[in-house]
C-alpha cells in the first residue's frame, strides 16, 4: 500500500526532483508562515485609508500558491511553458490603490518561489531582511513630505468675473502659494469653475477655506481636498 500510494504521489513528475511528502508540506507551511509574517509587516507599515485585509490575505494565499507552482514546475522548461500559457488567461481588473502594494506583491512571489524550489534559508534571511527595512524606513518616517502638501482647490464663478481680481487677494492671506490649474464652463456655461493647486499656511484648517471662498464667490460650490494632492484634475 505504502509503495502504490508513493507512486500516485510521483507519478507525473518525470524530469523533476521528486519531493517526498514531508518536503511539501514544509515547502508549503513555510510560504504560508513568511507570508503571514510579510502581512504583518505590511499591516504595521499602512498608513492612509486604502486598508484592505483583503489584500493582506491575498498576500498569504498568493505565496503559497506561487511555492506550489514552482514546486509543480520544477526543472521541467516544457511544463514551465504550459503554466505560462495556461495562466496567461487570467486577467485581473482590480487597480492597485498605492504604489507600495506592487512591492508588496512582488516581496510575497519571490519567497514564495525561493520556498518553492527549496531555497529556504535564502526565503527566511530574505523575509527578515527585508522586513526589517521596511519596518526601519516606516520607523524612521523615510520620505515623508516635511512641508505642507500642496491641495485642490475648486472653485465655481459666475460668468464674467475675473478669478484673478476675485480670489487672489484671498488666497494671499491663506495660503503660502497658489496656482490656477485649470479653467473652465460647466453646466453649459452657466458656472466658471478654476481648479488651483495651493499649499496651505500652518494650521489652516478647511473650514476656514470654505468660508473665505464663499465669501467672495458668491456663495457657490467650493472643494478642498484636504488630503494630499494626489487626485486628478
Amino acid at each position: 500500500m505504502d509503495e502504490l500510494l508513493k507512486e500516485a504521489l510521483s507519478a507525473g513528475a518525470a524530469g523533476t526532483p521528486t519531493l517526498t511528502t514531508y518536503e511539501l508540506v514544509f515547502a508549503m507551511c513555510l510560504s504560508f508562515a513568511l507570508s503571514l509574517g510579510i502581512g504583518q509587516v505590511y499591516r504595521v507599515t499602512h498608513h492612509g485609508v486604502g486598508y484592505s485585509r483583503s489584500f493582506v490575505q491575498t498576500l498569504v494565499l498568493m505565496g503559497m500558491v506561487t511555492s506550489l507552482i514552482m514546486i509543480v514546475i520544477g526543472s521541467n522548461i516544457a511544463r514551465a511553458f504550459s503554466l505560462v500559457g495556461a495562466l496567461s488567461i487570467i486577467r485581473f481588473r482590480n487597480a492597485i490603490k498605492e504604489t507600495r502594494d506592487v512591492g508588496y506583491i512582488f516581496f510575497a512571489m519571490a519567497i514564495a518561489m525561493a520556498c518553492g524550489t527549496r531555497f529556504y534559508s535564502v526565503a527566511i534571511v530574505a523575509t527578515l531582511l527585508i522586513a526589517v527595512a521596511m519596518l526601519g524606513l516606516h520607523v524612521a518616517g523615510y520620505g515623508t513630505f516635511r512641508r505642507e502638501p500642496e491641495r485642490l482647490l475648486r472653485v465655481q464663478l459666475e460668468p464674467g468675473l475675473d478669478p484673478d481680481t476675485v480670489l487672489v487677494p484671498v488666497f494671499e492671506t491663506l495660503f503660502q502659494s497658489y496656482r490656477l490649474v485649470l479653467i473652465e464652463n460647466v453646466r453649459q456655461g452657466l458656472y466658471v469653475q478654476t481648479v488651483y493647486s495651493v499649499q496651505a499656511k500652518p494650521d489652516l484648517t478647511p473650514s476656514a477655506v470654505i468660508e473665505a471662498v464663499t465669501a467672495v464667490n458668491g456663495n457657490l460650490k467650493v472643494t478642498y481636498n484636504f488630503t494630499a494632492h494626489t487626485d486628478e484634475v
